[in-house]
This record gives structure tokens, sequence and C-alpha cells, in this order.
């Protein structure tokens, strides 16, 4: 699959006010990440390379030991297994994230 519409991609809710929409290839996976406000993605880790861009509002992201206030254009690379969270203020935050390898877990 070469082209992807948005609309017809893999849905997933990760929690209360945190939802994707996945497409993947063979080594890849990319996930468009909604935050609605007020929302929290809790400090986790997974084995997976994970890198993104903020493409629209503004969170705190929490990486290892390290939180920065993230925004629209802001990019980050989290190295597999660091734990790291994302939490949202009154606005909304959409992101791009992209993962490898693939996160079989997501595809369910």
């Amino acid at each position: 699959m070469h082209f992807i519409n948005m609309k017809e991609t893999l849905k997933k809710q990760l929690g209360p006010g945190v939802n994707l929409s996945l497409a993947w290839g063979d080594k890849l996976m990319l996930s468009v990440v909604e935050l609605e406000p007020g929302s929290t993605v809790p400090m986790h880790s997974h084995p997976h390379e994970q890198a993104g861009i903020v493409l629209e509002g503004e969170f705190d992201l929490t990486i290892g030991a390290e939180t920065r206030r993230v925004q629209k254009g802001d990019m980050y690379i989290i190295p597999g297994g660091v734990e790291h969270a994302a939490v949202t203020g009154e606005g909304k935050a959409v992101t791009l994230d992209i993962f490898h390898p693939i996160r079989e877990d997501y595809k369910l």
C-alpha cells in the first residue's frame, strides 16, 4: 500500500483522550496521535525506537528524567527501552510518531 487515506487507517484508543490513526509498511509504523485537552500518556517504555514531530498544539513530554514543553514543529527521538510520558494542558495536540520496528501490539 503506497497511498493511505487517514479515514481508512486502523484506529486505536490508548486511553481517555488519546487516539491513534495507524499505518505501517514492512519495517516502520506511522501513528498520528490526537491528544485531547487534559489527557495523559502515562510513563511507559517499549523496545521500539520512536521518533516524532508535533503537528498541532503543545504538550509536556518526559523522556527519561527530562521533561520539556514541545510545540508545533518540535521533534523528538526516544531510544528503545527508555521510559517516557506525555501530558496535555488546556489545548488539543496532534503529533506524528514513527516506530521501528513495527509495534505489533498496535495492530491488534
